[in-house]
């Protein structure tokens, strides 16, 4: 159930980090998604790892949504990176 959570959260955490993050983005509403449920996924674990607590304590607790959002922008900084860099020696 702990990856569901993240998956269900991480589509929300996508929309919010791109909304936080200014700049055009290469992808549309499918890359917008599949950057959220990895960011909401990387927040978790990180959030583990670093931490050390059980970071899906809830749906709807704050720290959950900190960490979906902070993993969200991780990945879609680097997504950034990846395909700028890409589509700039196009």
């Amino acid at each position: 159930m702990g990856i569901i959570a993240w998956i269900i959260i991480g589509l929300l955490a996508g929309l919010i980090a791109k909304a936080l993050v200014p700049g055009k983005d290469p992808g549309g509403i499918i890359i917008t998604m599949l950057v959220g449920i990895v960011g909401g996924l990387l927040g978790g674990f990180l959030g583990k790892v670093i931490f050390g607590v059980d970071s899906i304590d809830g749906f709807f607790d704050l720290s959950t949504w900190i960490a979906a959002v902070a993993g969200s922008v991780i990945v879609l900084l680097i997504y950034r990176a990846v395909t700028g860099r890409g589509r700039a020696h196009a």
